[in-house]
């Protein structure tokens, strides 16, 4: 999702205090130079998200030329899909300031900076105006997905001249357009982790996939009917496991034949409840409680030690296996299951480019250490720009939760530093490039979950104190993991 998620519905009682500027390390990363021999050409934006609006803003600002390639009927298409829920951000942390500029000279009302704007919100509020701003409207194209990122004449091996060369994309009409530089803010919402423990499918899962939604379902409002009497199997620890929970209890309340199975690896729900009575936020530990006691009074039934191995769909049934390390089986027969496993970078449109990638998460190797959910949640990472996110391939760019891998650390507002500074790389300005910060409120806008909400409904933020990936899993020799995942902003 090239956008934020999943955080609660009310601040409580969020910090004014901003935590010290974080600057980003110094990486010694050499300046790249793109060609002058390019500067006729645009640079091309994949996504129109926030971050991808946010890029088209400073790209606007500088003068430099520009097109917008969405996948999607609207801009902020992903959003949309989880419009029913609200951010744990408020809005002062979801508006880039360059947008902000050119909407303020529009004549825009900009909306309560302390509101946590559902999905819908966002995009009404503030991703449709910027879309249809004068300055971007001409540059952006829907239904354009992307299929295919190279260099026009040039596969990935060849490099006599290569910088020289255009960026060929590739449409899934079969069009083409030439770039000088590719900013990829395409998101990770339709790559979702798989149900398997390992990172692999579990067994069948792709024949039994009509049993299966990915996070955030719309169970109190269009997805009603799919669960209401039935019994639902949510697998995942992180917050937007969480969010699908309470609105399942909120269902089995006017639906009492519903029934709620929730499943984890760790060996306990507790960085999931988080501080209870003793929670920093008073109204984000009531909420934690709140969730513990469905657990604890039998309205939720919680499986630890949960390894999904094996999914066989019969009938109007699905039977979920789990094997442990040890060998250690159990076994779960539902009518639905919800894999909030979080989501994962599909890098295959830029195969034929130089890509200098982590290992483990999949982000450029300069930013994995500054991201990694072993040691950080969203609100210690620190701020980074074009030299963390640079590749061998001068001028491409993946940059938004699709940059993070699959590091589940991401915010909206580091999204907005990141193609600030990428942009002003862009237009040979890097001194502007260099000075990358970001304020965040003393608690970390990710880490303000488990609130109360606004509304009715409400949503959890992923990006747990301490990392995501600190609680240690049962049995399992190998290393801690995640759960849940997602983002943060």
């Amino acid at each position: 999702m090239s956008s934020g998620c999943c955080g609660p519905a009310a601040p409580a009682e969020q910090s004014a205090q901003a935590v010290p500027v974080q600057t980003a390390p110094a990486t010694g990363s050499e300046q790249v130079v793109l060609s002058p021999q390019l500067d006729h050409l645009p640079v091309v934006v994949i996504g129109a998200g926030p971050v991808g609006l946010a890029a088209a803003a400073h790209l606007a600002e500088r003068g430099l030329d520009f097109l917008i390639l969405e996948a999607g009927s609207r801009a902020g298409a992903s959003i949309a899909q989880w419009g029913h829920v609200r951010t744990f951000s408020p809005w002062k942390y979801d508006i880039d300031p360059a947008a902000r500029r050119l909407l303020d000279a529009e004549g825009w009302t900009a909306p309560d900076e302390d509101w946590l704007p559902t999905g819908a919100e966002l995009i009404e509020d503030y991703l449709a105006p910027l879309a249809a701003h004068p300055a971007i409207a001409p540059h952006l194209r829907l239904g354009a997905q992307v299929t295919g990122i190279s260099r026009a004449g040039f596969d990935r091996v060849r490099s006599l001249g290569r910088d020289a060369a255009p960026f060929l994309i590739r449409l899934a009409d079969g069009s083409e357009i030439t770039a000088r530089a590719v900013v990829d803010a395409s998101g990770t919402w339709r790559t979702p982790n798989v149900l398997g423990a390992s990172g692999l499918p579990a067994h069948d899962e792709h024949a039994a996939a009509g049993f299966i939604d990915h996070a955030l379902p719309d169970v109190l409002g269009s997805d009603r009917a799919t669960y209401a009497g039935k019994h639902t199997l949510v697998v995942g620890a992180g917050h937007s496991a969480a969010t699908t929970l309470l609105a399942l209890a909120a269902l089995a309340d006017d639906a009492p034949d519903t029934r709620i199975t929730w499943a984890i690896r760790a060996g306990s729900a507790a960085r999931t409840y988080g501080g209870g009575a003793a929670d920093a936020l008073p109204a984000r530990g009531a909420l934690g409680t709140r969730l513990r006691a469905l657990v604890e009074t039998g309205r939720i039934t919680l499986l630890t030690g949960f390894f999904t191995h094996a999914v066989t769909a019969d009938g109007e049934a699905v039977t979920v296996v789990s094997r442990d390390p040890s060998g250690t089986e159990q076994k779960v027969v539902a009518d639905r299951i919800v894999a909030a496993t979080g989501y994962r970078p599909d890098h295959a449109i830029a195969s034929e480019l130089r890509l200098d990638l982590d290992a483990i998460l999949g982000s450029t190797r300069a930013l994995a250490p500054l991201i990694d959910p072993n040691h950080h949640s969203c609100g210690t990472v620190p701020a980074h720009g074009a030299a963390e996110l640079a590749h061998p391939e001068p001028g491409y760019y993946a940059v938004g939760v699709k940059s993070y891998g699959r590091a589940p650390t991401f915010l909206m507002a580091t999204g907005y530093e990141q193609v600030r500074s990428v942009v002003a790389a862009l237009a040979g300005d890097w001194a502007a490039a260099r000075q990358v910060q970001l304020e965040l409120p003393e608690t970390g806008v990710c880490s303000s979950n488990l609130a109360e909400a606004q509304e009715t409904r409400v949503g959890l933020a992923t990006g747990i104190s301490g990392g995501l990936l600190a609680t240690p899993l049962p049995l399992a020799s190998v290393g801690a993991t995640a759960d849940g995942g997602g983002c943060c902003g």
